[in-house]
């Protein structure tokens, strides 16, 4: 018999096709912890393919290595940790009075409905103005000291928390609703142990949100109205001509961002272990 016989192309052929998709060109045998690593980092080596062969312009966009340079430089003067240090406390001012009364007003709206229907169309004429709005209001009335920058990260994610707060508790199943009532709860009851815990799903996305909020506020602020802080850093570096100082500022806020959310996920994790939703994440 004829080599030819044996191992016809039309017998051949589809195998080697079966084998490549099994393997070369199966993507399931990539881990979720590698698909999320190799997507940056594929995008860092092309940044920095195109920055060495001149299709970047180094004070327009500066190469990965020239940032990573800088982030050395910004640690080991200790400038970078203050201005992230002096961020981050105002942050926590602002963002503790701005939750108190997002978390306050937001309850008080979702349970109470003629509460609810005299503040409807004042938070209905507050709600679109941004913040930035609100920026040259408050320094006219108030100058460019600390108060400033608390009562801005405050506005910021006073919003976010209160409508998640008030869509939360109206939100809530009425399937609930009418066992808590035939199981006999009297109001507080229900409210502790139905509405409030329905609710902190939407309660926990609001907090999210504020502190993403809290964060585009401070920066506003600092570059604005600031002689110390990592948005005063980012706006400096950019009048010097700083561009890897500059991005060092803007991913140090992305970095830092990151450790908070995750922060944010494990309390929510901790606190709604009966969301099947969480096990999804």
């Amino acid at each position: 018999m004829s080599f030819t016989k044996f191992y016809r192309p039309q017998n051949v052929i589809p195998k080697i096709i079966r084998t490549a998709q099994n393997t070369i060109f199966n993507l399931s045998w990539i881990n979720s912890v590698y698909l999320k690593v190799l997507v940056p980092v594929t995008l860092l080596v092309l940044w920095e393919v195109a920055c060495r062969e001149g299709f970047l312009k180094p004070l327009i966009l500066p190469a990965p290595t020239a940032i990573a340079k800088a982030f050395v430089v910004q640690i080991e003067s200790g400038d970078l940790f203050r201005d992230i240090g002096i961020s981050l406390l105002r942050i926590i001012q602002g963002y503790a009075i701005g939750a108190f009364f997002g978390l306050t007003i937001g309850i008080l709206i979702g349970i109470f409905k003629r509460i609810d229907q005299a503040t409807s169309v004042v938070l209905s004429f507050l709600r679109p103005i941004p913040i930035f709005a609100w920026l040259p209001v408050i320094i006219l009335w108030l100058g460019i000291d600390e108060i400033t920058k608390v009562i801005i990260i405050a506005l910021g994610c006073f919003w976010p928390i209160l409508l998640n707060v008030i869509a939360g508790i109206k939100n809530v199943d009425k399937k609930y609703l009418e066992v808590a009532r035939i199981l006999e709860k009297n109001r507080y009851q229900t409210l502790i142990k139905v509405v409030f815990p329905s609710a902190l799903p939407s309660i926990f996305t609001g907090l999210r949100i504020g502190i993403g909020m809290a964060w585009m506020c401070v920066v506003a602020a600092e570059m604005i109205a600031a002689t110390s802080g990592i948005g005063f850093l980012i706006s400096y570096s950019r009048e010097m001509l700083q561009p890897d100082v500059m991005f060092v500022g803007v991913f140090s806020i992305g970095i830092v961002g990151l450790i908070i959310d995750r922060i944010f996920k494990l309390l929510e994790q901790h606190f709604i272990k009966w969301n099947a939703n969480m096990k999804r994440q």
